[in-house]
């Protein structure tokens, strides 16, 4: 349904066409179906592949050209976030279980090296299944265990950036990047996205001022408070424009979302930053699911 109002956009009035995220860019390739013995599993998400699938396409891709394999676990979905947001507590410990059910024969099969979300409020949301699930007596242990295995991508750059030297174009243009509240206060990670990309050659700028205020998404909250998340997100749109940047980059789906509404320029996920710059990206072929790699 959101993706079928995306593309319906430009015939909705003008009052209800802002409250219509406007269609994804295309993405640029496939997914890349070279096996390496590294993997990670990727946790797809709900929003992100319907709105903006070029974010999971290029992570794809990204993690290829640094030789490590991405896999989606069939069955997993909705991290549960959207559910807490909406008091559905029961809703979203039920996504977790769904979620660590789908995982689980991945990851006691050792093979993948860590459970990867490249939207900030999913992993922010992973991270807690631990606790969430700690009084469930059949679900503790395994809940603890993935949570350890979750991890944010841009938690991989340390690992991946040196292996994507030489393997970039220039990087053309100004960022501005915004960090989302769920990766630099719910997760404590800062600056590692700017600093990483810049030791590649790009122009990564903070925002002017203010770099710790929300820019108004934070889940559901522009839906239901329109019109304090649009004061947010001018504000914080103002504050990235004072760099003059080319294209503002965050790492969270709802921010970009949240932020492509108010702003004529390009918001992507540094993730398609980062792959429309490699030279040689090594794209074919198609999804590749836990089940193409014999894991019952």
């Amino acid at each position: 349904m959101i993706k079928l109002a995306t593309h319906a956009r430009r015939l909705v009035p003008g009052a209800l066409r802002k409250h219509i995220p406007r269609p994804a860019i295309p993405a640029a390739a496939a997914w890349p179906t070279r096996r390496h013995q590294r993997q990670v599993l990727l946790l797809a998400g709900c929003v992100q592949p319907a709105l903006l699938p070029n974010i999971n396409r290029a992570t794809a891709r990204v993690l290829d050209a640094c030789g490590i394999e991405t896999l989606i676990a069939d069955g997993a979905g909705c991290c549960g976030a959207l559910r807490d947001h909406l008091s559905d507590h029961a809703g979203g410990l039920g996504d977790a279980r769904r979620n660590i059910d789908a995982w689980w024969p991945l990851v006691t099969a050792g093979t993948v090296d860590a459970i990867i979300m490249n939207a900030s409020a999913c992993g922010l949301a992973v991270k807690h299944y631990g606790d969430a699930l700690a009084g469930d007596s059949a679900y503790s242990e395994k809940a603890a265990r993935v949570s350890a295995l979750a991890r944010d991508l841009s938690e991989l750059l340390p690992v991946i950036a040196p292996s994507l030297k030489g393997k970039l174009r220039t990087p053309i243009g100004r960022i501005a990047f915004h960090a989302p509240c769920t990766l630099q206060h719910g997760q404590g990670l800062r600056g590692g996205v700017e600093a990483h990309l810049a030791a590649l050659g790009f122009d990564m700028q903070p925002a002017a001022r203010e770099s710790h205020l929300c820019c108004g998404s934070a889940g559901t909250y522009s839906v239901l408070q329109p019109i304090l998340a649009r004061e947010l997100r001018d504000r914080k749109l103002a504050n990235l424009a004072a760099t003059h940047p080319q294209t503002i980059a965050s790492a969270n789906v709802g921010c970009i979302q949240h932020m492509q509404s108010g702003t004529e320029l390009p918001v992507r996920h540094w993730v398609e930053l980062l792959d429309e710059a490699l030279q040689e990206p090594g794209l074919t072929g198609g999804l590749i699911r836990s089940s193409d790699v014999g894991v019952d």
